[in-house]
């Protein structure tokens, strides 16, 4: 097979990995101070991530660094024409990550309801630049004939995720990491917060399943309410962890079908066809793909079984109900 191809399906699997993985990471950030009515359950809904939310943010690592080597010319029009909401992500993330490790440094319930916001906050706007990158990667960026972004200053970068577009592109990414975060949570705690996760996850399934077919714009829409609809039934007899596979199994097919709508045109240009980058135009030399293979065989796999035996490790529920000692 051709190695162009290999790599831009391992880039698009380092990608689905990131929005699944990390996903009910944010979803979680945003549920614990709504599901959490008081400091023990809010703790609880964390903890489901604390093993966890550091190591699926290295897909992140993963699918930009993959794209930089095998597809730089990609990598290149994509960065400068989004380099602005790529700034605000990863200021956000670190945010995040400030809030998750310092949340228990302090012992002060004020202190952690702080972080607990500051979280949620910086989980919801991660997610919502998110939804309106992804769809800038259908849509496209105003690319000229040698594949760079056109224009100048900040209306350039900020733009391309103003549109209607972009931002029902927004409302539908935080709907999935709710939905994802929510059975997530039903999944993995005991007691109130896995009752109340169970229950907001049957309503957000409900309603976006609905919202999507009342879209009705793309047979891919089809292919994420289908699973989404199994899960609200699962997670109506507490099989939570088969609903919360069919829930990343929808969030993965939207994914792809993000990065496959337009075939072959790996990011098209706004201004005319003919300048849309390929698959084939935007990928390195052949010697260049080659040598990234040898690294890639090692490394992505070792990443994998590690993540897995740490889910195995930590897959006990964590109590969310105060239980006497």
């Amino acid at each position: 097979m051709d190695l162009v191809v290999i790599w831009y399906a391992l880039v698009v699997l380092c990608w689905v990995l990131f929005f699944v993985l990390e996903g009910f990471d944010f979803g979680i950030g945003l549920l614990s101070p709504l599901l959490g009515r008081d400091e023990h359950e809010r703790a609880a809904a964390v903890r489901t991530i604390g093993p966890f939310w550091d190591g699926n943010e290295v897909w992140l690592v993963a699918a930009i660094g993959v794209t930089f080597a095998a597809f730089p010319s990609w990598y290149a029009a994509l960065l400068s024409g989004l380099y602005l909401p790529m700034v605000l992500i990863l200021l956000l993330l670190a945010g995040r990550g400030v809030a998750l490790e310092f949340r228990g440094k302090h012992d002060d319930p004020r202190w952690r309801r702080r972080c607990d916001l500051v979280l949620a906050a910086c989980s919801a706007g991660v997610v919502l630049l998110w939804g309106a990158v992804l769809t800038v990667f259908v849509r496209g960026l105003a690319l000229d004939s040698g594949g760079s972004v056109v224009g100048g200053g900040l209306g350039r970068t900020v733009t391309p995720v103003l549109t209607p577009a972009a931002v029902l592109g927004a409302l539908v990414a935080l709907t999935a990491a709710v939905l994802l975060g929510a059975t997530f949570l039903a999944l993995r705690t005991t007691g109130p917060v896995r009752r109340r996760a169970g229950r907001l996850a049957r309503w957000v399934a409900l309603v976006g399943a609905v919202a999507a077919l009342a879209a009705g714009v793309q047979f891919a829409v089809a292919l994420a309410v289908a699973p989404l609809l199994a899960g609200v039934a699962l997670l109506a007899r507490r099989r939570e962890g088969i609903a919360f596979g069919l829930t990343a199994l929808a969030v993965a097919a939207a994914v792809v079908a993000v990065f496959t709508a337009n075939g072959d045109v790996v990011l098209p240009s706004t201004l005319s066809g003919a300048w849309s980058l390929t698959m084939h135009d935007a990928a390195a030399t052949g010697s260049a793909l080659r040598l990234i293979s040898i690294a890639g065989v090692v490394v992505l796999p070792g990443v994998l079984v590690y993540q897995m035996w740490s889910y195995r490790v930590f897959r006990q529920r964590v109590a969310s109900e105060r239980i006497a000692t």
